[in-house]
């Protein structure tokens, strides 16, 4: 479905919609599988979706689950048994993974609800071994599978070469993303200063090995391009309690005058030289912390075998990441504002054609990355954008893509997207009417606003978790016995990734949120086959001064700037102060973005951000 040229020969550059995936080549690849296992004298294999770095978006070089399966999303984990396999996928990805395996070769299971520990318990028979790839799984998994094996009298079988690898004859190239420096006007703080703060949390340990390439970028102030979009340079470090930091980058992706800055501040080793270095570790018994979310299991098997100490824990530098300094808040807002100015040219733009009944779900995606791209400064988009009209709404993680690509006609169309700078990162949904909104479509979207507003406005005492916030967006919904199963936030990076911890707003977020840390307010409301509706806003943790306090008091700075669509309110269900709160929001809106944008998308703007005088009882 292609639309019109006159849509100004939009494209998008950072996404494609070409179909990933499909059953096609699933029963031969597992034959194959299932033919090295045998060799190996293995029951089985665990293939998870994962790199070393356990990072959400993986170079294609790792993406063995998808040569696999054909399953192209973002998290699952398959186990191929001689007779038996199964595909486990939690429920944002039940139906992608049904249409994109074998289903007469894999059983789809929900990886939370049924896990893989309950599946090989009952699969596996006493004395059988089940093989792993000890650099795709952190400790803790490995633990958990080592613990269902035993109890049912298998063994969990660490392999030195991943069978996958072996059978993948066109497998891609590990990725050489050139290494950039990330600019001091940004970072906020050298890397000489950062290094000196997480030495000084090192006080139980001899050193912290750093597994998590967001770690390491924002440790060292640089960025890369070895994934997509979000700017990370796959490598390690081992920075120890005191001295000069070990880092382990392919020198491929280094300039002369990048490796000369990087010596300055640290030695430099190839990748392959890591395991060697965690072995000599071990053999001088060197305590080392390792990141529980991002370690190779491998790494601390090394260290322990070799006689060190391996403690696995969160790594420090995850808090100090989240919270953001001065420098990186104020990159956050200008780029918010640059951002929404082009969600402003765009929602313009939408409202324009999206009525005449020519605009596909793919136009649309396309249309919003190229107002980004115009900005001049953008790096990337931070995510792969969710255009959804209608039905497609109603799933939270939709991807369009060519085969599904759906024409947007009268009802809700759902975008969530956002841009990479090198001054912050963006995320930001809107819903917005196609036509005249049914009652049941306002009035969900305002339950849904109302949860968002009441989130926006909190105002809470230092410690509390995202989970004590979580209810709030939840009360409008839950008063009409509604509800979404999604967190209501996550947290987000600075020019880095997209979805960054430990700060989220969930049922399950037992982080404390702590001034300078960025997060997303976005309820939502599915009806699935009929429409979806979310409303999200990046917001900024601030400190909030109350006479007469006892405690120090928190709140949120809601950093996007982008119109909430008026005609999916419905009046009678907002209170004054929620009507109070939105003139507020679109009054900044239209004053901040007004100045960035042409007069066309000025006089629609003043419009869409007009103030709602209504007398409310």
């Amino acid at each position: 479905m292609r639309s019109p040229a006159e849509f100004r020969g939009f494209e998008s550059r950072f996404q494609s919609f070409s179909d990933q995936g499909g059953p096609t080549h699933t029963a031969s690849r597992v034959a194959l599988l299932r033919g090295e296992i045998e060799r190996a004298g293995l029951a089985g294999i665990i293939a998870p979706r994962a790199d070393e770095h356990q990072n959400e978006y993986v170079p294609p070089s790792e993406e063995r689950l998808l040569w696999l399966t054909g399953f192209s999303g973002s998290a699952g984990t398959a186990i191929v048994l001689k007779e038996q396999a199964a595909l486990f996928v939690d429920g944002r990805y039940t139906e992608q993974a049904a249409a994109q395996t074998d289903r007469s070769v894999f059983e789809i299971r929900h990886l939370i609800e049924d896990p893989p520990s309950a599946w090989i318990g009952q699969k596996l028979l006493p004395g059988q071994k089940l093989g792993y790839d000890p650099r795709l799984h952190t400790p803790d998994a490995a633990a958990r599978f080592a613990a269902a094996c035993v109890k049912a009298g298998a063994e969990l079988f660490a392999v030195a070469e991943n069978p996958i690898d072996r059978l993948w004859t066109d497998r891609p190239a590990p990725p050489l993303g050139p290494i950039v420096p990330h600019k001091l006007r940004f970072a906020g703080e050298a890397a000489s200063a950062k290094i000196d703060r997480v030495q000084q949390k090192l006080a139980d340990v001899d050193g912290l090995l750093v597994s998590d390439p967001h770690n390491l970028a924002w440790l060292l102030n640089i960025r890369g391009s070895d994934v997509a979009h979000t700017p990370l340079p796959l490598g390690f470090a081992y920075l120890p309690r005191e001295g000069r930091a070990l880092v382990f980058l392919d020198g491929r992706k280094l300039s002369n005058a990048m490796r000369d800055s990087l010596l300055d501040l640290v030695e430099l080793s190839e990748p392959a030289a890591l395991q060697a270095f965690v072995s000599e570790l071990g053999r001088k018994g060197t305590r080392v912390q390792f990141d529980s979310a991002t370690a190779p299991a491998l790494l601390t098997q090394i260290l322990d075998r070799e006689g060190g100490k391996a403690k696995v824990g969160a790594d420090p530098i995850t808090l100090m990441k989240a919270m953001k300094n001065k420098a990186e808040l104020a990159g956050a807002r200008a780029a918010h504002e640059r951002d929404g100015a082009a969600l402003a040219r765009f929602l313009a733009w939408f409202d324009r054609e999206a009525s005449r009944g020519r605009l596909s779900e793919i136009d649309a995606a396309a249309a919003l990355e190229t107002f980004r791209r115009e900005t001049g400064l953008l790096k990337d988009i931070s995510f792969p954008t969710i255009a959804a009209a209608g039905p497609h709404a109603a799933l939270p993680h939709y991807r369009v893509s060519e085969a599904s690509n759906r024409r947007i006609e009268k009802g809700l169309f759902l975008v969530d997207s956002g841009g990479q700078y090198e001054d912050g990162t963006t995320d930001v949904t809107r819903t917005i009417a196609v036509g005249r909104p049914t009652g049941l479509m306002r009035d969900r979207f305002t339950r849904v606003l109302k949860g968002h507003i009441a989130v926006a406005e909190a105002v809470f005492p230092a410690g509390t978790t995202g989970a004590q916030i979580d209810a709030l967006a939840r009360t409008s919904l839950w008063r009409a016995g509604l509800d979404f199963d999604h967190g209501t936030g996550h947290g987000v990076g600075s020019y880095l990734s997209v979805h960054e911890g430990p700060q989220r707003i969930s049922k399950t977020g037992s982080a404390a949120l702590a001034s300078g840390m960025i997060v997303s307010n976005e309820p939502g409301y599915y009806l699935p086959g009929a429409f979806g509706v979310r409303i999200e806003n990046l917001v900024a943790v601030t400190k909030r001064e109350i006479a007469g306090a006892e405690k120090e008091m928190l709140g949120f700075e809601t950093l996007t700037l982008a119109p909430i669509d008026l005609r999916l309110i419905d009046l009678k269900l907002m209170t004054a102060n929620e009507v109070k709160w939105l003139n507020a929001y679109h009054a900044r809106v239209r004053k901040t973005v007004s100045p960035l944008v042409d007069a066309v998308t000025r006089r629609w703007l003043s419009d869409a951000t007009r103030r709602l005088d209504v007398k409310l009882e």
